[in-house]
């Protein structure tokens, strides 16, 4: 069969605008120059770790990677045990970065290539411009797991399974752009998650590459930047958050500036926050489901409710125990870490992750739920329950919980809690933390939680 070739960009015009950076709108003839300029300067390398906090610089490296058929390794983290397995699965992996960084790997610097750059790509407006055409079966990158439950694992992407995937969000948040001459309002997409990210690479990078939008270059994390950035975006804009971004910023005090759309991930939302955050920005909050393995594959608007939506030729079939997915830009089937409860073919409900229940007393739970109602208790700002291993320590094996909760005490946190939950479920002990170490997409990796259970475990009696 014919392989079918798919566009990097789906814009149609030399001069629309395909990234916003500093100010600065950058076309899609500048946006092709400085692919194909890095693309002729990169090493020869088969694999590269894109690297690259701009998110402008990635959408580039990201380009001049497709165009010499390099595969961009994505990893969740960049220690030294996650380098080390990147050159284990990858001995020709190189580096690009734009910032100084410890990376122990060949590096290539993104400024060094436009060193000698012409200072002005877009100088002649009316020189022709070719869009390069991708195999669709062309491998682009290996997205790795984040690490949450256990080891990052590498998975496989192509450039026909992320450019459906991208159009197919783009049709479903209502960002595809218009058949009617005349009709589109190219959107922005602000982002407070890296492009390294499954949820960032798709919904930050690819959706506005392949519905004619723009990419915003910044990654903000403090409230005060993450409204600086929309400000400097023009209508319609998008925000693609998480959670603890949006309950943060919600929390800050500072004015928020008019949005259109505000699109979540990586963890589940509570309903009361959804509804919060359309009230203060007066626009609609759908959030992303998915996974590393599947990409995002169903979408709800959480304020409205609780059932999740598939995104269109993609379906669940229960085997096992489990659900299992393909159909549309999910090239295999695919076993789910969820449990996920069919309503009929095309929605269903999300009762958490399958290694999320406990047993204790033998009463069953779940930390999904347990962490919910942590969350929903005023005065929390951030928390999360912890069910250490029985293999990693020799003392009886407690359950454990982390919350951020200023001007509350432990015994007053401890005393909501048990009007909520079981008292089998209460934690022994409740850490009162300043933060949490969560990573830059929200989440929190099993092994941070288990260096917190390691440093507390030891004389903190259980709270009340």
């Amino acid at each position: 069969m014919p392989v079918t070739h798919y566009a990097l960009v789906s814009h149609e015009r030399g001069d629309d605008v395909v990234a916003r950076r500093y100010g600065e709108s950058i076309t899609v003839r500048r946006y092709l120059a400085d692919v194909r300029h890095l693309a002729a300067a990169l090493p020869a390398g088969h694999h590269m770790l894109n690297a690259c906090s701009d998110r402008y610089h990635f959408t580039v490296g990201l380009g001049a990677a497709l165009l010499t058929r390099k595969i961009s390794l994505l990893p969740p983290t960049h220690t030294p045990e996650m380098i080390r397995q990147l050159q284990v699965l990858a001995p020709d992996v190189f580096c690009l970065a734009d910032a100084p960084h410890a990376i122990d790997l060949p590096g290539f610097v993104y400024q060094d290539a436009f060193a000698s750059a012409p200072a002005d790509a877009d100088a002649d407006p009316t020189e022709a411009f070719d869009i390069p055409l991708i195999p669709g079966n062309q491998p682009v990158a290996d997205v790795f797991t984040s690490g949450s439950t256990g080891l990052p694992q590498p998975h496989r992407k192509t450039w026909g399974s992320l450019v459906h995937s991208a159009r197919a969000e783009a049709q479903r948040l209502g960002l595809a752009p218009s058949t009617e001459p005349g009709k589109n309002r190219p959107y922005s997409a602000v982002g407070t998650v890296p492009p390294q990210h499954m949820f960032g690479f798709e919904s930050t990078v690819l959706m506005p590459l392949q519905s004619g939008a723009a990419v915003h270059a910044g990654q903000p994390f403090y409230p005060a930047d993450i409204v600086s950035a929309l400000q400097s975006a023009p209508r319609p804009r998008v925000l693609v958050t998480t959670p603890v971004h949006l309950r943060v910023l919600l929390s800050s005090g500072v004015e928020l500036p008019a949005l259109d759309l505000v699109v979540s991930a990586t963890a589940p939302m509570l309903p009361a926050l959804a509804r919060q955050c359309e009230s203060r920005f007066a626009a609609p909050l759908f959030e992303i489901y998915g996974s590393t393995e599947t990409g995002q594959i169903a979408s709800r608007r959480s304020a409205q409710t609780d059932q999740w939506e598939l995104f269109p030729l993609v379906t669940l079939t229960p085997h096992d125990e489990r659900m299992w997915a393909c159909g549309g830009h999910v090239e295999r089937v695919v076993p789910m870490n969820d449990v996920l409860e069919p309503i009929d073919a095309h929605r269903f409900f999300l009762h958490g992750r399958l290694n999320d229940l406990i047993n204790i007393a033998g009463k069953r739970n779940s930390l999904d739920y347990l962490n919910h109602q942590l969350l929903s208790i005023e005065g929390v700002q951030d928390g999360a329950f912890f069910m250490p291993d029985d293999s990693d320590h020799a003392a009886v094996v407690r359950l454990m919980a982390f919350a951020v909760a200023p001007g509350m005490t432990q015994a007053e946190l401890h005393a909501a809690l048990k009007k909520r939950i079981d008292t089998t479920f209460l934690p022994r002990p409740l850490v009162l933390l300043d933060a949490l170490p969560r990573n830059s997409t929200g989440k929190l990796p099993r092994e941070a939680l288990e260096a917190l259970a390691r440093a507390h475990q030891k004389g903190h009696p259980h709270a009340g």
